[in-house]
């Protein structure tokens, strides 16, 4: 007796599992018949990623597809669990806006090993073959741009830098500013602080930077939250003698141009281009179409002499 209700229990534990695998095969394996893709920016923090975000969304709808947006707030530790819990998920593709240009390659390498596609956006890591496709601004010129914005106006200068060197677009927005002045005795880097790219921590480090060194001129931020930062501290210390460059081309920093003297000018990426873009691309790759390994969106100069004919109250 003991032994036939033994029997009878394995029997039910054998449907109940053959029971479970149905269900599974019909609606979750069924459901994947709408791809689904994951996103991980280095911060949501920033009304630019949340821009970008919108446009790849947009695409993957298009679609009938599901876009899974996530944000590690500035943990590469994070952002790295992000991509491999993606992987795990089996998603159809990945884009990336990496925290840390280093770091972030163990995760890469593994969605690599896994076959799943991998799109990077806004910034650029150390070992692009472990990624399809780089979607990035001019980044270097961004800075080239500011320097020379700077110099136009200015005949000699004390400069404060704002930068996140974790990040390759911001590292190489200043290597672009920094280059531009070279060898020029009349503009001097006399004090430099890290930031994140964030407003919070763009203001402290700013008035921080101004009682080590008050005599400054200009202040090149790596992007304008932390030009916003800077235009706050200088506030804060009643300096309203100081140019503030950033980048972006946001609306917040657009907005000052027309009655704050220290909003000097932001060189405009387009948020709207990298996003879709980088939606088309991914289709193109997961369809098996070849696509270039990196596309270079254009940026341009804004101040309040040409502020008329761009979108003052959106972005580009």
């Amino acid at each position: 007796m003991r032994s036939n209700k033994s029997f009878i229990w394995k029997i039910i534990i054998v449907l109940n599992i053959a029971i479970i695998c149905f269900i599974y095969m019909q609606y979750i394996v069924a459901d994947r018949e709408h791809k689904v893709f994951g996103v991980t920016y280095m911060t949501m923090n920033n009304p630019f990623y949340k821009i970008i975000n919108n446009e790849i969304l947009k695409i993957v709808e298009e679609h009938n597809d599901v876009l899974i947006t996530l944000d590690p707030a500035l943990d590469i530790e994070k952002q790295n669990e992000q991509i491999y819990d993606l992987v795990e998920k089996r998603v159809d593709g990945i884009f990336v806006n990496p925290i840390d240009f280093q770091k972030i390659s163990p995760a890469l390498e593994y969605a690599k090993k896994k076959g799943i596609p991998v799109i990077i956006v806004d910034s650029q890591i150390q070992n692009k073959e472990l990624v399809d496709c780089t979607i990035v601004s001019d980044n270097y010129n961004a800075g080239v741009q500011c320097a020379t914005a700077m110099m136009n106006r200015l005949d000699k200068a004390n400069i404060f830098l704002l930068k996140h060197t974790t990040a390759k677009s911001a590292e190489d927005r200043i290597k672009g500013f920094t280059d531009t002045i070279k060898g020029n005795d009349n503009y001097k880097i006399i004090n430099e602080s890290e930031c994140e790219g964030q407003l919070e921590k763009a203001m402290p480090a700013t008035q921080k930077m101004l009682e080590e060194t008050p005599d400054v001129d200009v202040i090149m931020a790596l992007n304008d939250p932390s030009a916003l930062g800077a235009i706050a501290a200088l506030e804060s210390k009643q300096r309203y003698d100081v140019l503030v460059y950033g980048v972006d081309g946001t609306p917040d920093m657009k907005s000052l141009f027309k009655y704050n003297p220290m909003a000097a000018g932001t060189v405009a990426q387009s948020p709207i281009s990298i996003g879709k873009i980088a939606g088309e691309k991914m289709y193109d790759i997961i369809s098996g179409e070849n696509v270039e390994k990196e596309v270079i969106v254009p940026v341009f100069f804004i101040n309040k002499d040409n502020l008329n004919k761009y979108d003052e109250k959106g972005w580009q």
